[in-house]
């Protein structure tokens, strides 16, 4: 009784932070759809950017999915854990098996299609340069979110401080380059400002940059989901056989 008490304790903790994970993603998900300003409205003011990237203006529905779903998962597993419902404790080992294979699959075709995502980066970053040459300096919207981007990730331009060269910004300047593309300055500079400091990096390539450094966690994390995943699946179903055995 001592182990079953413990299972099911374990089974209530665990799922109770998959339901208030669940609980964060949702809002963040209902925030993204919500707020205009955000960087997907951004993306989608690009002209000619590839069409698969509009599948990316859907990722608030995505959390929000993602989000209900594991409101669902959290609450099964507390409810089935506390009421010792051999009905919920299955159908959380259901879902969480079906999540589970979902995410392996996941994991194979983005192996599988890397290169075709690589050309999709090639093919936006061609967008978003023609997208600042023709916008920035003159579309407040789109200057105000190159800005808060660059300033955010303290990067300048896509690929670097060249993606400026013939913009409305650097005609109005006098060939100027704006201030994120200029350490230590508060206003534009010119060329040679702009290309004296080599930590100031095109947004891509900073984005790029985190990615690799952080990829050792990024692995990490998700074995360890795995790991928690397959723990729980564990769980749940000794849970269920003892308490069939108990009411036998």
């Amino acid at each position: 009784m001592g182990c079953f008490g413990f299972l099911k304790a374990m089974m209530v903790v665990f799922n109770g932070i998959i339901f208030l994970a669940g609980a964060a993603i949702l809002g963040v998900g209902i925030w993204v759809k919500v707020d205009s300003g955000s960087i997907l409205s951004f993306l989608g003011q690009i002209e000619d950017a590839p069409a698969e990237l509009s599948q990316l203006l859907n990722v608030g529905y995505l959390l929000i999915a993602i989000g209900a779903l594991l409101l669902v998962i959290g609450f099964l597993g507390c409810c089935g854990a506390v009421k010792e419902s051999k009905c919920m404790l299955l159908l959380f080992f259901v879902i969480v098996l079906v999540v589970f294979i979902a995410e392996v699959a996941g994991a194979v075709v983005i192996l599988v299609f890397r290169p075709l995502a690589d050309e999709l980066f090639t093919k936006f970053g061609e967008a978003a340069v023609k997208n600042i040459r023709k916008d920035y300096g003159k579309d407040s919207d789109v200057t105000g979110l190159w800005n808060s981007t660059m300033n955010t990730l303290q990067c300048c331009g896509f690929y670097n401080s060249s993606d400026f060269v013939n913009s409305p910004y650097y005609d109005q300047y006098g060939q100027l380059f704006p201030p994120q593309c200029c350490p230590g300055f508060v206003g534009p500079c010119n060329q040679t400002v702009a290309d004296s400091d080599t930590t100031i990096t095109g947004c891509f390539p900073k984005i790029k940059q985190l990615i690799d450094e952080n990829t050792s966690v990024i692995v990490g994390v998700a074995l360890g989901i795995a790991a928690l995943e397959i723990c729980a699946m564990a769980v749940a179903m000794i849970l269920y056989c003892r308490i069939k055995s108990r009411g036998d």
